[in-house]
C-alpha cells in the first residue's frame, strides 16, 4: 500500500510538463487579470487566473480521459474543451448588466473571461507560442484599443452610461 503511494508521488517528466502547463496557464490569465485590476474592473487578477488554470486543467483532462480510453470506447478529446467554452458564457453572461440608463456594461469582461478559457485551453495542450501571442494580442486589444476608443469616440466615454466594457 505504502509503495502504491510512493508511486503516485513521485514526479515524473509528463507530470513536471502538466505542471509547467497549468503554471503557464495561470501566469498568463494573471497578467490580463492584473490589467483589468489596475483599471477598476471586477474580473481582474484571481478570476482571470482562474479561468485560464481551469481551463487548462479541462484540456488535460480531456487529454487524458481519450488516452485512457484510446483503442477501448470512442472518446472525443474536444468534448470536455467545447463544454468549457461553452459553460464560461455562462460565467461572462453574468458579468454583463443593463444599467439603469439603458446602456450596457460588461461585455468586454465577458468577451475576455472568454479569450482566457481559450488561452487555458491553449496551455493545456502545451501550446505555449499560441497561448502567449493570444496574450499578447488580448492585451493590445484592453490596453491599446481603449485608448484609441477613447480618442476616437469621447462622447461614448464622457456620459458615464457608456457600452464599453468592465
Amino acid at each position: 500500500m505504502g509503495h502504491m503511494i510512493m508511486n503516485q508521488l513521485t514526479l515524473t517528466s509528463v507530470d513536471i510538463d502538466i505542471g509547467i502547463r497549468l503554471l503557464v496557464a495561470t501566469l498568463l490569465g494573471a497578467v490580463i487579470g492584473l490589467e483589468r485590476e489596475v483599471h477598476g474592473k471586477e474580473a481582474g487578477f484571481k478570476t482571470y487566473a482562474l479561468v485560464c488554470l481551469g481551463s487548462a486543467l479541462m484540456m488535460i483532462v480531456s487529454l487524458d480521459v481519450f488516452m485512457l480510453f484510446n483503442g477501448v470506447a470512442s472518446v472525443d478529446p474536444g468534448r470536455i474543451a467545447a463544454q468549457a467554452v461553452t459553460g464560461i458564457g455562462f460565467l461572462g453572461a453574468g458579468a454583463i448588466i443593463r444599467s439603469q440608463e439603458g446602456g450596457i456594461r460588461g461585455l468586454t469582461t465577458a468577451a475576455g473571461i472568454w479569450s482566457a478559457c481559450a488561452i487555458g485551453l491553449a496551455c493545456g495542450l502545451g501550446l505555449y507560442k499560441q497561448a502567449i501571442f493570444t496574450t499578447v494580442l488580448v492585451l493590445v486589444v484592453l490596453i491599446v484599443f481603449s485608448k484609441v476608443e477613447k480618442s476616437v469616440l469621447p462622447k461614448k466615454h464622457s456620459g458615464g452610461h457608456s457600452g464599453g466594457g468592465l
